[in-house]
């Protein structure tokens, strides 16, 4: 994996900006009901994925946030099949994550066992209080959905915190918008807290594995870190 071009710690510093003044303005565009939103919707997880190419990160990193792209580009469409095809790209993104997170390995112990505990009786109890709102066509995928998306919110207290913390919101992120699936009362501007954690869980878990990368032996993103540390 190469390292970051001459040059390129400021492309990613500008893909970063971009990255935040876009969900600037498409958290904005929620909150206030404009058109701007389904229109900068599909430009964010681009942008992340591009800081993450440009700085030697692994392909598998940005192929995870562009399945994000694909499932925020399909949940915009409407209509059973693209959302089921939105939630198989998400699921694609988690696979992914997955992949990443077991390169870390892990302690096993009491703390390891009482978290898989603890994301396994999450699932459990809100699969359970959801299951009665759903339409019966999105109950066996939402069912086996959520258990990939709590295997791969487990799989990321492998890594560094970041990552656990990315993982976490996305769970949460997930799980605001199961609960209107579910016909559930809303809070005010319910899309909004549900992109507002995903965005936040996207970009931690990306920043995260970037952090952890080096201790993986992703030749990249040293690279990345020796050019800001000699400069």
């Amino acid at each position: 994996m190469r390292g970051v071009r001459p040059g390129g710690d400021r492309v990613v510093r500008a893909l970063r900006l971009a990255f935040l003044a876009v969900c600037g303005v498409h958290l904005g565009a929620l909150l206030a009901g404009s058109a701007l939103a389904p229109v900068t919707k599909p430009a964010l997880m681009p942008l992340l994925a591009a800081a993450v190419l440009v700085r030697g990160g692994p392909r598998l990193l940005a192929a995870a946030l562009l399945c994000g792209c694909g499932g925020d580009t399909l949940l915009g469409v409407g209509g059973d099949t693209p959302f089921l095809l939105g939630m198989g790209c998400f699921a694609a993104g988690h696979v992914c994550y997955l992949v990443l997170c077991a390169r870390h390995g892990g302690p096993r112990g009491p703390r390891t066992y009482g978290l898989a505990a603890a994301y396994g009786v999450a699932w459990l109890v809100t699969v359970v209080l959801l299951w009665p709102g759903l339409e019966d066509r999105l109950r066996v995928p939402v069912l086996l959905y959520s258990l990939l998306l709590t295997a791969m919110a487990l799989g990321a207290t492998r890594a560094l915190l970041p990552v656990a913390a990315g993982g976490a919101l996305f769970l949460l992120s997930d799980t605001l918008l199961a609960s209107g699936l579910a016909d559930w009362p809303q809070a005010p501007a319910p899309q909004f807290w549900v992109m507002l954690t995903y965005l936040a869980a996207q970009l931690l878990l990306a920043e995260g594995l970037l952090r952890a990368a080096p201790a993986t032996g992703t030749r990249g993103v040293r690279a990345y870190r020796e050019v800001h540390t000699t400069s």
